[in-house]
């Protein structure tokens, strides 16, 4: 009887034997389709609902409003898997939030300046037609790249079933959003937290701009050759005048960037190390840290260094020695806390003009922050006979290398590897010079943002711990860039003094232009036309800057220039990006908020990993196993073999992960997923087909005259609810996808569906048996729906 009523459930039989007694039994009816066919049903689907659902809930919904600000990602690429990842959780958080009774604000929004869509922009053109191309032209082009983007990820993110604001998008480009941003320059910087100062920065030479710590990837493998250098002492300070008494005194410093060693300008010591005078093998006299001398002489192969005396690094403080390649030039041995026995010799070469503790030290005693190298990366004149125009990272360092060779200095050398900086873009390693920049001051801030930090709730609750670490650690924010796509630094400088011109009216009429023209009115106006009034007449005493805005600080004021411009909450409920976030939009807005309204522009954090294959290993072309997001939607050109499964079943892969850590995806993982999904949704169709004659007018069955199997599915359907809402309002997607498989596939298919079927199939229309059971699966069908819905809303 079982396989007679599984056959005859499919609906349609052509055989007389089954059509003969097919009157005779309830079969299941329903328009609802066995077969999801997504790539068809869900486009028409989804671009009818996505808006007017929308704008539905605004109008419906009486609770709270409940607002996620959107992290904008840059609009310069194709979406990708950590964008589906991204946009997916968000939808989910958003949809529960939506049948919970809030009135949902989302609106998506886009980064569109900086150097990734300039590169985008411009990857067609030669090096030579990249420098000779006008600013004006290069942000044209930059522009239609970011829309182009824009509109073909704003595509895939519909797709996806993204429910937002989308006809009110915003983006960084916008002429609003770039007038206020130029507001709140200004309030920081009318507070102090803003000012000009030539100091060092992380510098991209293939790049030719300054870069924020936020645009940098370290790589663990990068090769560097390390030295050991002898720099002659040559005047002893009165507390290690005995020390004059050995012929050849030499300190002994370690570097891994030798390009850094034309800019020399002291060697530092820290007071409380003991350091050693030890006699080398040819008779020369070297000082080093007591505790380095074991490694100094496993160095040079196991020569015995005899050990002459031993001092405090307080008595070498005040030395002079003869600076490596600059002539008769000296530099001096000063006093330094950053200075260990950890590694090296113990004695630090210091170049202010290249490196931040450097620099430091610099200020403490009135060093220069010297640097002989262009913005190309290439010395200077100022470097050195036979160093100007070379490459710090390439033939230049191999030339400074060469002349210490030959004039005897290198006492030890070898390649060393270990983690070093590169650009995040060009994937060329940078080098830290000192230019006049635009930096925000955080010697104040840094304290604020921790402290605000207190109020702010984190998922993973680590997350607070890394940004927390980070805003301490993180030296000055360098805000300018030496790039023309980008919101220029509303200043002027005076042509003779170079004085900065920054004023309420200089700034409020940039605002109105701005706003008008858009930024590109930097670059198309005449000075006379971009200053304020009151100097026009003498406009030719005075230039407008090159320098363009960290795009860090264009998405970090987001909070001002979207949720406050546009009436919104103050302070959003939630901020959701994966962890390569904590050094860039959850700490630029952290601190642009911390310093204009003293608080953290969100209530919590969400922090998500990244996505890796079914391996564990990095996405990436040069391997093959870059998944796309739409291949898994629409699948590939043999759907046979890439067969297309729809965003729900996207969807639902994002929902059965733990975002919190890096997750995985490949063509077998996605197929068990569809598998999962296909159940999911044969439950409902089986739930819809067994009440189509069921109105809501025919008398429910009362809860004390159903089968106790009835009332045991109705308990663990409760059960089922109280445990989807908990993982939901803990944002644990996993927990509640888990439930909802075990639900559908265990409890309602396997057992209830199957005890069912008799009664649904066979006994009278309007029997109290049959009719319990519809109430049941009545009951059951909309609180399952309403659990799965915000996973699976098609």
């Amino acid at each position: 009887m079982q396989q007679i009523l599984r056959l005859m459930a499919k609906r349609r039989f052509t055989t007389d034997k089954l059509n003969k007694y097919s009157h005779t039994l309830n079969l299941p009816d329903t328009n609802f389709p066995m077969r999801a066919d997504a790539i068809k049903r869900e486009p028409p689907l989804l671009s009818k609902s996505l808006t007017s659902l929308y704008q539905w809930q605004h109008e419906v919904n009486t609770g709270p409003p409940f607002l996620l600000h959107d992290g904008p990602p840059y609009a310069n690429g194709k979406p990708h898997m950590g964008h589906a990842l991204n946009k997916i959780t968000k939808d989910i958080i958003n949809r529960y939030k939506i049948l919970q009774g809030y009135r949902v604000n989302y609106i998506p929004g886009w980064d569109c300046h900086g150097l990734p869509i300039e590169l985008k922009a411009t990857e067609k053109l030669s090096e030579k037609e990249k420098r000779v191309l006008a600013p004006g032209l290069l942000r044209e082009k930059a522009r239609a790249c970011a829309l182009e983007a824009i509109k073909e990820q704003a595509a895939s993110f519909s797709r996806w079933g993204v429910l937002g604001n989308w006809e009110n998008h915003y983006s960084t480009m916008s002429y609003e959003y770039e007038s206020n941003q130029l507001g709140v320059f200004f309030q920081m910087y009318q507070k102090g937290l803003i000012h000009r100062a030539e100091k060092p920065v992380y510098w991209s030479p293939s790049s030719r701009t300054a870069l924020a710590e936020a645009e940098l990837e370290y790589v663990d493998t990068h090769v560097s050759r390390a030295i050991y250098v002898s720099l002659p002492i040559t005047q002893f300070c009165p507390s290690a005048n005995h020390l004059s008494s050995y012929s050849n005194v030499k300190a002994i410093i370690w570097t891994t960037t030798p390009w850094t060693l034309p800019a020399n300008l002291a060697i530092c010591v820290n007071e409380d190390l003991e350091y050693s005078l030890v006699e080398s093998a040819g008779g020369d006299h070297w000082l080093i840290a007591s505790d380095r001398v074991e490694s100094v002489e496993t160095k040079l192969g196991g020569g015995e260094l005899r050990v002459k005396e031993a001092v405090n690094g307080k008595e070498l403080v005040g030395c002079r020695y003869q600076r490596p390649l600059c002539g008769a030039g000296e530099g001096m041995v000063v006093a330094a806390r950053h200075v260990t026995s950890a590694s090296g010799s113990g004695l630090v070469h210091t170049a202010p003009g290249h490196g931040f503790d450097d620099y430091f030290v610099g200020k403490n005693h009135d060093l220069p922050a010297f640097s002989p190298v262009d913005g190309e990366g290439r010395y200077t004149s100022e470097a050195g006979e036979g160093l100007e125009g070379l490459e710090v990272h390439g033939q230049g360092s191999k030339v400074v290398l060469q002349k210490l060779r030959e004039s005897g200095q290198i006492v030890f050398e070898e390649n060393y590897s270990h983690k070093y900086p590169y650009d995040w873009r060009t994937k060329k390693p940078i080098i830290i010079r000192a230019t006049k920049q635009w930096f925000t001051r955080l010697q104040d801030l840094r304290t604020s943002a921790v402290n605000a930090l207190s109020t702010v709730a984190t998922l993973p609750p680590t997350g607070k711990q890394i940004l927390e670490g980070m805003v301490r650690d993180r030296q000055d924010w360098c805000i300018s860039r030496q790039r023309f796509w980008g919101l220029p630094l509303p200043v002027f400088y005076h042509v003779e003094t170079d004085e900065p011109v920054i004023t309420q009216e200089s700034i409020s009429h940039l605002q109105e232009l701005f706003l008008k023209h858009g930024s590109d009115c930097w670059w198309t106006l005449d000075i006379q036309q971009l200053l304020p009034p009151s100097l026009q007449h003498d406009a030719s005493q005075y230039r407008k800057g090159q320098d363009t805005m960290d795009v860090w600080f264009d998405s970090g004021v987001s909070w001002s220039s979207v949720l406050r411009k546009r009436g919104l909450n103050d302070v959003a409920d939630l901020y959701l990006e994966g962890s390569d976030q904590h050094r860039g939009w959850f700490q630029s807005s952290l601190l642009t908020c911390v310093a204009l309204e003293g608080r953290a522009p969100y209530k919590q954090l969400i922090v998500h990993g990244f996505v890796l294959d079914e391996k564990g290993r990095k996405m990436s072309k040069s391997l093959g196993n870059v998944v796309d997001p739409s291949l898994i939607t629409e699948g590939g050109k043999d759907l046979k073999r890439e067969p297309g499964y729809g965003a729900d079943v996207l969807r639902l892969w994002v929902a059965t992960t733990d975002i919190t850590k890096d997750v995985h995806i490949g063509s077998s993982l996605i197929a068990k997923i569809g598998d999962s999904a296909r159940k999911i949704r044969n439950s409902f169709r089986f739930m819809l087909a067994n009440t189509f004659d069921f109105e809501e007018k025919i008398p429910l069955v009362p809860q004390s005259e159903l089968l106790q199997v009835d009332q045991f599915i109705l308990h663990r359907l409760a059960e089922f609810v109280e445990n989807v809402t908990e993982a939901f309002e803990a944002y644990n997607f996993a927990k509640a996808v888990q439930q909802i498989n075990r639900f559908t596939n265990v409890d309602l298919s396997s057992f209830y569906f199957d005890v069912s079927k008799d009664r649904l199939y066979a006994d009278p229309t309007s029997s109290l048996s049959r009719r319990a059971a519809q109430t049941t699966l009545y009951f059951g069908n909309t609180p399952s729906h309403d659990c799965s819905y915000h996973v699976l809303p098609r």
